[in-house]
């Protein structure tokens, strides 16, 4: 749920983390091209100190955070090139005009707070790239949230201060809540599956709990999300998802990855 959206698109509660950050101003280069970019800020034209950048960049990131909640455009409006271009979490790319659009208060029984943290700054001339995680908490008609968003953006020195020009986001994803399962549940996983004749994935009951191991790889602990739906702790963009026949056996799994499953069939 996006502090700075329409109140028109304010829905479902399970929908509230991944929307929420979709109009904040984060704007800069893909975080993969910021691993080319020297972590050292270098020295500006005028002698300002490194840290003075800094402090300007994320004093004015924490100022378009804090603009969200009750909606002022006029924040966001100020620090916005005009040819800006922001991917949200989704991929979408968004411009100045639609970022505005969309800045709204939040609506009654909604409110929440980002903090800037974990930021870094390296300058090259007049383009600043920075990054930094937007640690977020909100209240949803009396219900806590909280989500992490990793942010990289690109600012440029105008004659008017620093602006931001782009920005990409990506959600920090973490491991669901497991639940306990019933020792037939887990022992009716328990077996090997092949994706192929040379590829082989091995589930086993051990110690109360459930292992897996892919033939030539170490074993690795599974955990249930649900009832035939595992994951391992530490990959959270995972799941096996298991598949059953008509009457209840199972006859494989599909290993999905985000929205794309690799199907694994039962070894006899």
């Amino acid at each position: 749920m996006n502090l700075g959206m329409n109140a028109r698109k304010l829905g479902r509660p399970a929908d509230v983390c991944r929307n929420m950050i979709s109009v904040r101003l984060r704007f800069g280069l893909t975080p993969a091209l910021f691993w080319f970019v020297s972590v050292a800020v270098m020295a500006t034209p005028s002698g300002a100190r490194a840290d003075d950048v800094r402090d300007v960049l994320l004093r004015q990131t924490q100022e378009l955070l804090d603009a969200l909640a009750p909606g002022k455009a006029e924040v966001w409006d100020k620090y916005l090139d005009p040819d800006v271009k922001y991917i949200d979490e989704t991929g979408k790319v968004l411009t100045k005009k639609e970022m505005l659009a969309d800045t709204k208060g939040l609506p009654a029984g909604v409110s929440g707070r980002i903090a800037a943290t974990q930021y870094e700054v390296a300058r090259h001339g007049d383009v600043a790239i920075a990054t930094y995680v937007d640690d977020e908490y909100e209240t949803y008609h009396g219900h806590e949230l909280h989500c992490q968003y990793r942010t990289t953006q690109t600012w440029q020195k105008k004659p008017e201060g620093w602006r931001l020009i782009g920005a990409q986001v990506l959600a920090i994803r973490t491991d669901p809540p497991a639940v306990d399962l019933p020792t037939n549940l887990r022992q009716e996983y328990c077996g090997k599956y092949a994706l192929t004749p040379e590829i082989d994935y091995e589930i086993r009951c051990k110690d109360g709990a459930l292992e897996g191991q892919r033939n030539g790889r170490p074993a690795e602990v599974l955990k249930a999300e649900a009832s035939d739906v595992l994951f391992v702790p530490g990959r959270p963009r995972y799941r096996f998802v298991f598949l059953r026949d008509a009457q209840g056996r199972i006859t494989g799994f599909a290993e999905r990855r985000e929205a794309w499953d690799l199907l694994w069939k039962r070894a006899a």
